[in-house]
């Protein structure tokens, strides 16, 4: 317990946190006067359980009916026979075997080893999202999203920070906490709070490791800038995010309801938010006004920097997911089709497995003769053999 005080003491310090010439003295609360207090953000706890609860309402009650009406519909999965067997390894072990477990399986199921393939990539399909709980999801990022960034920009509007930056550091960091900034700051946290105890049940994605690390970055950015007081610069960062992010929700939910033309149109509307607010807003909002602005005020100290290099390094991000985008329109521009998002965990098909087979063996050197391909047949010379030649009747290829 002493230790835990000690640690506590040393990580506090004035000297690290605040500029030179103030102590945590100097922040103390008045009935008039009040800063942020890091126990406040105990409270995103029990806010991010109701929006949890709201969630599940708004996805039951409006989201999922909203689908219906709207033509989403969940594609119609084979299931898989009953074999305690496979079943029993699938749950337990691995749910896409390789050759050996497969040989072994099918020797101890008395059956084909193309049918234990065909079994784990149905049972695989089975566990797959639906397209409405896709939908229902994107639905509510959307509208959480939509109100996220329209609070933003009602509390911001009559600020003068967000016209005049400078403004963001007059009289840090004695700048009391007016009530519209903390229930802006809570509901962000706690939505973001919300996803973490969701993720469990959400829609798992490629990139479901970086989702969780993207959370956790979030909340400690979020508390770190409350527990600072850098209410009004976390302010700033929050309505820029939100601002492309309102985009790119509506663009999934038209793609689940197959309006290529608006969601291709929405993607293009997203990618230009994205690149001009990350890009160009929130480096000479936010970078240059926390690098040059902030030393017109105080020297600089160990807080200043550290608040620094957390802010380049989202701006690194920025730049990462900005050169996937820019790939993706480039793709589009050239190919005049959205590529699929890589992000996205698709489902299997028969046909899809015996097309990567046939891959292989071609990049191994191997030729492949098969009827399941689209064209029909694969040669080494592009011709068909005589023996396999196809018979022509009504349209249709009819093999021997």
């Amino acid at each position: 317990m002493r230790m835990a005080r000690s640690l506590y003491e040393w990580l506090w310090q004035h000297e690290f946190w605040l500029p030179p010439g103030i102590t945590w003295e100097d922040m103390q609360e008045s009935e008039d006067t009040h800063y942020p207090q890091p126990r406040d953000l105990l409270l995103s706890i029990p806010f991010a359980l109701i929006l949890v609860v709201i969630r599940c309402a708004f996805e039951r009650a409006i989201a999922l009916p909203l689908s219906t009406r709207l033509g989403v519909r969940d594609k119609q999965r084979p299931k898989p026979q009953p074999s305690p067997v496979l079943e029993i390894f699938y749950s337990t072990r691995h749910k896409n075997p390789k050759e050996g477990d497969l040989l072994s399986l099918a020797k101890q199921c008395d059956l084909p080893v193309r049918k234990v393939e065909k079994w784990f990539r149905h049972r695989r399909n089975m566990d797959r999202p639906s397209l409405s709980k896709k939908f229902s999801e994107a639905c509510w990022r959307f509208t959480f999203y939509i109100i996220s960034f329209f609070t933003g920009l009602a509390v911001l509007y009559d600020k003068p920070w967000l016209w005049d930056h400078r403004e963001c550091w007059t009289g840090y960091p004695q700048q009391p906490l007016q009530l519209s900034l903390f229930w802006y700051y809570m509901l962000e946290l706690s939505f973001y709070w919300s996803l973490v105890f969701t993720l469990p049940f959400d829609v798992k994605r490629k990139d479901f490791k970086e989702q969780i690390v993207h959370h956790a970055a979030t909340i400690f950015l979020i508390s770190f800038s409350y527990c600072a007081n850098y209410i009004r610069i976390g302010t700033l960062v929050m309505v820029i995010h939100d601002a492309s992010d309102c985009f790119l929700e509506p663009t999934k939910i038209f793609n689940y309801m197959k309006w290529k033309k608006t969601c291709d149109s929405l993607f293009m509307i997203f990618s230009a938010v994205f690149l001009i607010s990350r890009l160009v807003i929130y480096p000479y909002t936010v970078l240059y006004n926390t690098y040059y602005y902030s030393m017109e005020i105080f020297q600089p100290f160990f807080g200043y920097y550290f608040v620094n290099v957390l802010l380049i390094i989202l701006q690194l991000l920025h730049v990462f997911w900005s050169c996937l985008i820019i790939h993706m329109v480039y793709k589009f521009i050239l190919q005049g089709t959205m590529e699929k998002d890589m992000r996205s965990d698709t489902e299997e098909s028969d046909k899809d497995e015996e097309r990567d087979k046939i891959k292989e063996k071609e990049k191994n050197g191997i030729t492949c003769f098969s009827n399941v391909t689209s064209n029909g047949y694969i040669q080494r010379n592009g011709s068909e053999p005589l023996d396999n030649r196809p018979h022509r009747a009504n349209g249709h290829a009819k093999e021997r």
